[in-house]
Formats: C-alpha cells, sequence, structure tokens
C-alpha cells in the first residue's frame, strides 16, 4: 500500500491518510469542505460541496487518476432536504464523465467538525510497474 498526500486538500485532522493506493484501487478517505488554504470549512452547503469536489481531484491527481477513475461514492449529508441540491452540484461537477460511478447516500446526524456534507470515493489508477 502507498499513502497519497496532498497540498490541494486539507490536512488530515486524525491519524488517517488523504487517501490510499491498495493495487489499483485508490480509496479516498471522507472529505468535508474544508478549505486547504486557510483549514477552514467553508460556510454555506454549496460552498462545501464545491470546496469537496475540488479537493477531490486534487488527491485524484496526485494518485495519477481523475473523474473517469471513480468507481464509487458514497455521500453522507446531514440535510437530506438538500439531496436535489446535491445532486445538480454532483450533476455538473461529473458532467463530463461518460460513466458515472456508482453511488450511496446516507441521512446522517452529525458530521466531523460541523460539516453539512461528507464524501468518500474509491477510484481505480493505473499499478506502477517496477
Amino acid at each position: 500500500m502507498k499513502s497519497v498526500y496532498t497540498e490541494k486538500a486539507p490536512k488530515p485532522v486524525g491519524p488517517y491518510s488523504q487517501a490510499v493506493i491498495c493495487g489499483s484501487w485508490l480509496f479516498l478517505s471522507g472529505q468535508v469542505g474544508i478549505d486547504p488554504k486557510t483549514g477552514l470549512l467553508k460556510d454555506s452547503f454549496e460552498e462545501q460541496v464545491k470546496q469537496i469536489f475540488e479537493n477531490v481531484e486534487g488527491i485524484l491527481k496526485t494518485a495519477g487518476a481523475d473523474k473517469n477513475s471513480i468507481a464509487k461514492v458514497v455521500v453522507y449529508l446531514k440535510d437530506l432536504s438538500l439531496f436535489a441540491t446535491f445532486n445538480a452540484l454532483y450533476q455538473e461537477f461529473l458532467k463530463d464523465v461518460e460513466v458515472k460511478p456508482a453511488r450511496t447516500t446516507v441521512g446522517v446526524s452529525e458530521l466531523p467538525l460541523g460539516a453539512m456534507v461528507e464524501i468518500d470515493i474509491i477510484a481505480a489508477v493505473k499499478q506502477e510497474r517496477g
């Protein structure tokens, strides 16, 4: 296994990696809408979602993957009434992706740091030859 780290995503707030490559799979830790430049959680739901997507893209790129590599997405929403809003932002994020990832959405009562949404992702990566 190999740990993935980039300055384009927030530093982990606990004892975990931003992502881990295991074989041909990339496992991203749950991302909340923290701006890696400030270390602060974005204020609005929409801002948090967009920041998560920016963070995810930074991690994917660092690991040698991109949005087309995403196989599975798990979304944790603190307020399920924001499901339609999330879907619109998600659709925009994946607009150029031909094969949309499998996805699960779960309503939760709380998330770390008071976040309104958290997303974790599994993506495919090319195996290094060695």
